[in-house]
C-alpha cells in the first residue's frame, strides 16, 4: 500500500487516506479496510465502535501508520487489532 491510497471501511462509512503506512493491516470497526467497499457489511464490534471525525489524523504509538479521515463512521481505526488515536496539532510559536 502506497501513500494516498484511500481506504473503506467493510463494517460502517468510514473512508480514509493512507498519508504513511506499515506491513500491518488497517481495520476500522474490527474489519479489515479495503480500496473497494463490499457488498455485504462485516459487523461492527463493540470494543472498536469510538467512531471517527472528518478531517483529523489518526497515528499509531510507533508513528509507522498515519490516516487521514476523509468520511467520519462509527468504526474506530486500528492495525492488527491495535486502536490509533488522533494526532494532535502542533502549537503555533509564540509571537512576542
Amino acid at each position: 500500500m502506497k501513500p494516498g491510497t484511500r481506504l473503506k471501511s467493510a463494517a460502517c462509512d468510514t473512508e480514509v487516506m493512507v498519508i504513511r503506512c506499515g506491513d500491518g493491516t488497517i481495520e476500522c470497526g474490527g474489519a479489515p479496510m479495503g480500496e473497494d467497499k463490499p457488498a455485504d457489511a462485516a459487523p461492527l464490534a463493540a470494543d472498536h465502535s469510538n467512531g471517527t471525525l472528518m478531517g483529523k489524523r489518526y497515528v499509531d504509538a510507533d508513528g509507522n501508520y498515519e490516516l487521514l479521515c476523509v468520511k467520519p463512521g462509527k468504526g474506530s481505526l486500528s492495525v492488527d487489532g491495535v486502536a490509533l488515536v488522533t494526532k494532535d496539532a502542533k502549537p503555533l510559536p509564540a509571537s512576542d
